[in-house]
């Protein structure tokens, strides 16, 4: 290949290689060899193998994002959706990026901490709006916290392999979060600045 391979390509190698070696055995190098080149095909779309995870990342995002809301649900039901889709869109990768976002936590990668935690807040922002939220104010401020939150917590137990527990733990975190909520900030009651 050239160094004009496709980036999709070059993902498509990285995480047949992460599953392979493991994430933290993978370079730019092996990369380029899959693909019957150098490292200077993997540089050529990406300036290190984080932009790489950024890139599988943004796929499984994107492949959550393809089906639209069931607005007959409540938001509840539809925010577990989206969340648990996201989930399944990283399934079949799943060590590689269990991997991937412990690499970004080293602490010699310190770097890389503040874009992770923008990227955690895209991640929420899409997840809401996918899931069509209907709060506003305070009450979406916290709907973000939480599941903010809920991010880490649910990618702690799906690092198991027991997808069904960790769908029911996203489902009842949801409806928990939902319940408080439509107690302090009822939906459709104005609400304070």
């Amino acid at each position: 290949m050239t160094s004009a391979t496709a980036p999709d390509a070059i993902l498509d190698a990285a995480l047949a290689l992460a599953d392979e070696i493991g994430w933290p055995n993978v370079t730019a190098r092996a990369i380029g060899a899959r693909l019957g080149g150098g490292p200077d095909l993997v540089h050529a779309h990406f300036r290190d193998l984080n932009e790489v995870a950024d890139a599988w990342f943004r796929r499984a995002l994107a492949t959550t994002l393809t089906d639209p809301a069931d607005t007959s649900l409540p938001f509840a039901d539809r925010l577990t959706r989206i969340f648990t889709r996201w989930l399944d869109a990283l399934s079949p990768h799943r060590q590689a990026s269990l991997d991937m976002i412990q690499a970004k936590l080293y602490p010699s990668h310190p770097h890389h901490w503040v874009p992770l935690v923008f990227n955690l807040s895209r991640l929420v922002q899409w997840m809401l709006d996918a899931a069509e939220c209907p709060a506003t104010g305070r009450r979406r401020q916290a709907t973000e916290i939480a599941v903010s939150a809920l991010v880490p917590a649910a990618l702690w137990r799906w690092r198991r392999g027991d997808n069904q527990s960790v769908k029911d733990f996203v489902s009842d975190k949801i409806a928990q979060m939902e319940n408080r909520f439509d107690r302090i900030w009822p939906l459709g009651s104005p609400l304070p600045p």
